[in-house]
């Protein structure tokens, strides 16, 4: 007959082993991620064209602030391998007034973005080496205002967390494509309907450098969510970027030709 101590060392054995066994694999975790992060993207799939104005505050950490005001237009990708284009315009304050920057969002090709200065009157093709550099001043770099293409990153599902009355599941996300200003992004989607809520950026050394909260989501007619609030903090500064967004506008009359480089200087 077996002792009350050897039943009890027996039944931990076979409850670590099982324990063990449930343990998902590194691929699995990776099968988990990526669906997750799918499941986001689709959400998303068939707006065709949008607009929206918006106002971009920076805040540095004694509270003085900037306040700027622009419009961003947005083309749905066609093909495979291309991604979202975009054209962000400033109208306010006069030092950026009329400045713009044409995205046009790759999967695992470097992302080709284009700068209008108009004191230049001229276009300027932003370098691939500069793309973490901050835009405008503000805490955003140019790689986080191009779009994120589902193929552009490795996910990895890390867990399942409560936050903000929410539950949110938490993938790592590592940039496949080159010269990223990170080494990976925690990303947070919401399980109901399917959002990224907050998102953490990890720099070259692997510390976290910046978080953006994306707030204020509201459904559209076509079941397209759009976040009306987003703040990007630098942890390393103190500093912080707020775009709020005005109301937007789907089906808008948008086509290839608004967001070539010769229609920048048209702006």
């Amino acid at each position: 007959m077996k002792t009350v101590i050897t039943m009890i060392v027996s039944g931990l054995m076979v409850a670590n082993s099982t324990t063990l066994l449930a343990q998902p694999t590194d691929e699995e975790r990776k099968a988990q991620g990526y669906a997750i992060a799918e499941r986001s993207d689709k959400t998303d799939a068939g707006f065709s064209s949008s607009s929206v104005n918006l106002t971009m505050t920076l805040a540095d950490p004694r509270g003085r602030q900037t306040t700027r005001e622009l419009q961003i237009d947005t083309l749905e990708k066609e093909g495979a391998g291309n991604g979202d284009r975009s054209l962000t315009l400033f109208f306010s304050p006069p030092d950026v007034e009329g400045t713009a920057l044409l995205s046009h969002a790759r999967i695992l090709d470097p992302d080709n973005q284009w700068l209008y200065l108009p004191a230049l009157r001229r276009v300027k093709r932003i370098s691939s080496s500069n793309k973490s550099g901050p835009f405008v001043g503000s805490e955003f770099a140019f790689e986080d205002l191009t779009a994120s293409e589902l193929g552009k990153y490795e996910y990895t599902y890390l867990e399942t967390v409560s936050e903000g009355g929410m539950e949110l599941d938490k993938l790592e996300c590592t940039p496949l494509y080159e010269r990223s200003g990170y080494t990976k992004l925690h990303c947070y989607f919401d399980t109901e309907v399917f959002q990224p809520r907050k998102i953490e950026f990890f720099d070259r050394g692997g510390n976290l450098f910046k978080t953006l909260e994306i707030l204020d989501y509201r459904e559209y007619e076509g079941g397209y969510w759009r976040s009306h609030r987003q703040v990007m903090t630098n942890h390393l500064t103190g500093k912080a970027t707020t775009l709020e967004f005005d109301e937007f506008e789907f089906g808008v009359d948008l086509d290839q030709r608004d967001f070539e480089p010769s229609a920048l200087d048209l702006l």
